[in-house]
This record gives structure tokens, C-alpha cells and sequence, in this order.
């Protein structure tokens, strides 16, 4: 492909690029439109506009092009753009290490994460971090995967807590920093009477709920090897807890089906944009068909309610499953599909004395959920 050429120069060595355009300028290509970049920034269209004009003055080239509403950056605009990345991530370590060097060890910590991940690690890991370092502060938002990505790189918080999912900014994106935390299985959840149903090794008949280790008997002998393995899931009768089979035991791992023998059937799931919407519509394209979703909620108590009164199936990351009512649905895993979870912060920041310890208490948090279920 032929194409003009603009001839080489000499750089000027007294230009200077303002790192607040460069912010702009990458808000722009991640937002797509000047409006919402404009909306991520707090600022007004106008001001956005304003100062990619005065980037692509500082710069000496044009940046952007119309596309179709929106805008793309021009072959300059992705090289400043990547130039861009790393220098903002330079000043993320230098605000990090400023701010080591006088001992900042105070202060407040946003941070957004989804929920189930709120109560499994960020709390936990809030609770340890209170007593190790009682004068940083955190605030939690209720925040999806796909939302919270965003919030770190728009600046509105310091940390997310998130979920692989297809869009989401790769590993080696040069924005962000990942710390990877655990990872679940699905399983899926079948009403009572279903024809998949009926030879399950075991089958909801109440709670699920944080009860003894997994593995434990009801004599209360442990089994040899506990580690590694997902909470047990406990029954509910009368007030009674009587243990049922642990998803790491022979007997419910033999229960398993797969994707593929849920097609043709009615869904209930997350609406779309939701990472686990993500993950289960991708593990039905494997198994070579589009899932029927009939009825959407991001509520999972809500999904096995609405299994247990007959509206469908459904695929239900495990750890959601704690607090669920079970008693009108059968549980069975799906060997596959897996909800990944990670914490990010924008690239340089991860060393900020803020941040090190609440990563250091996620990472600890998360490290004994992999370990040993709670008990």
C-alpha cells in the first residue's frame, strides 16, 4: 500500500507535551467519543476538544478522524497514544514512590469491586488490614468487572476487583497492573424434576452456607486432604444441618455434565455486559450453540430462585451459590468454565504505600480462599 510520507525532521527539543492532554488523549481511546471521555474526566466537551487541539498543535500532526459518531486516533495518535501509556505510568511511580519517601502510610483507598467478590476478599481483607494499618481508610463501591476496569483508568477509584471477560483490557495491557486472586468453577442449577436432574449424585435441600471444612463428615471426621477444595455445601432441615456431597468428592465429580447437554434449553443468567454473562455465553458457543436467555438478573439468588420454580437453568459461579436457597433445585458441576478473578490498579501505582498493603491483604485473603474453603 502506497501512501504519502511527511518528510523526516529533526525533533524540537523545546516542545513540551502536557501530560494532562495525554490523559485526554487517552480517555478519548478508550471512551470512543469525546462526550464520554468528556463525562470520565469531569470535564465539558468543549474543554476535551480544546485540548486535542492543542495536543495535535504540541505534536506538530493530526491525531484523530471522525468514525462514524465517534473518533478514531490516526497512526500518530496510536503511537503517542502507547508513548502515552508509559508515561503516565512513570508518573504513577513517582507519585508512588514521593509518597513512600514521606512514609504516606494514611489516607483513603477507593475501591471498586462486585459483590460476591466484596464479601469473599475485600472485606476480609479490609477487616486484616485495619490491624495492620489502622490509618488507611477504604471505601467500597458495588462496581461489575466491566465497570470497574474502567473506573480505575478513568481515575474515579484506586483499585478494582474484576473478572476476566471478553473486551476486558488484555495481561499486558500497559495501563493497568494485575494481580490475579482465584478462580471458581461454575455449576449448573437445575429445577427439581429436570431430565437432567434425575440421576445427580445429590441435590439441594436447603442453604448454602459457610459450615464445616470441605470434606468434613457428619461424625465430624475429616477426610485426609481438605486442601484446595470448595466449601462444603450444607443442608438445612428443620434446623438441623446435615451435610451433602462436597463438589471435590468422587461422587458429585461423577454427577458432572457438560455445556453441551444444556442446548436447546431455556436460560436464566446475568444481562449481557455482566463478565459472567460473558463466560457463559462463550462456554455455549464452544459447545456449538447460542444460550436461550428467557429472563436476566445479576442478582444469583435471584437466578436460583427463578431455576426452582421451573423458568430454566442455569450456570452459577460456586462461591455465588453461599446464602442461596437450594431447597426447589438440583446442583451438578460443568467441568470448563471458570470465573477468574484479579485486582488492578493503574500501571506504576501498585507500588504506592496505599495501595501495597491492601494488595498485600488481598493477596492473603485470597491465598487462604484457594487454600482451604472457610469454615
Amino acid at each position: 500500500m502506497n501512501r504519502e510520507r511527511a518528510p523526516a525532521a529533526l525533533p524540537d527539543n523545546g516542545r513540551v507535551i502536557d501530560t494532562r492532554r495525554l490523559r485526554t488523549l487517552r480517555a478519548v481511546a478508550d471512551h470512543r467519543t469525546v462526550t464520554a471521555a468528556a463525562a470520565a474526566l469531569h470535564l465539558t466537551p468543549s474543554a476535551v476538544s480544546q485540548q486535542l487541539v492543542a495536543l495535535e498543535h504540541e505534536v506538530g500532526h493530526r491525531l484523530l478522524d471522525r468514525d462514524g459518531r465517534g473518533v478514531r486516533l490516526t497512526a500518530v495518535g496510536r503511537i503517542l497514544l502507547g508513548h502515552a501509556n508509559e508515561v503516565l505510568a512513570q508518573l504513577e511511580r513517582a507519585g508512588a514512590d514521593i509518597a513512600a519517601y514521606t512514609a504516606g502510610t494514611a489516607g483513603e483507598v477507593k475501591v471498586a469491586s462486585f459483590a460476591t467478590a466484596i464479601g469473599l476478599v475485600v472485606a476480609p481483607a479490609m477487616g486484616r488490614l485495619r490491624e495492620k494499618e489502622p490509618g488507611i481508610q477504604v471505601r467500597v463501591l458495588d462496581a461489575e468487572g466491566d465497570q470497574s476496569l474502567t473506573m480505575v483508568l478513568d481515575g474515579e477509584v484506586d483499585l478494582a476487583v474484576a473478572v476476566e471477560y471478553r473486551g476486558a483490557p488484555a495481561e499486558d495491557d500497559r495501563r493497568l497492573s494485575r494481580i490475579p486472586l482465584y478462580a471458581e468453577p461454575f455449576d449448573v442449577v437445575l429445577p427439581r424434576g429436570h431430565r437432567l436432574a434425575e440421576d445427580a449424585p445429590w441435590a439441594g435441600a436447603g442453604t448454602v452456607r459457610a459450615g464445616k471444612a470441605a470434606g468434613t463428615a457428619q461424625n465430624g471426621q475429616d477426610t485426609a486432604d481438605a486442601k484446595g477444595r470448595e466449601d462444603a455445601l450444607i443442608a438445612r432441615d428443620q434446623g438441623d444441618a446435615r451435610p451433602v456431597p462436597d463438589p471435590a468428592d468422587a461422587s458429585f465429580s461423577a454427577g458432572s455434565i457438560t455445556v453441551a447437554d444444556l442446548a436447546g434449553e431455556v436460560w436464566i443468567g446475568p444481562y449481557p455486559g455482566n463478565p459472567c454473562h460473558d463466560v457463559i455465553a462463550l462456554a455455549c458457543e464452544h459447545a456449538g450453540f447460542t444460550p436461550d436467555f428467557a429472563h436476566s438478573s445479576d442478582d444469583f439468588s435471584a437466578v436460583v430462585a427463578l431455576a426452582a420454580a421451573g423458568a430454566g437453568v442455569a450456570m452459577v459461579p460456586r462461591l455465588a451459590l453461599r446464602g442461596a436457597d437450594l431447597s426447589g433445585v438440583v446442583i451438578r458441576p460443568a467441568p470448563g468454565p471458570q470465573r477468574r478473578v484479579f485486582a488492578a490498579v493503574r500501571r506504576g501505582a501498585e507500588r504506592h504505600p496505599l495501595l501495597v498493603p491492601l494488595l498485600d491483604a488481598l493477596h492473603h485473603t485470597a491465598a487462604t480462599l484457594r487454600r482451604t474453603p472457610p469454615a
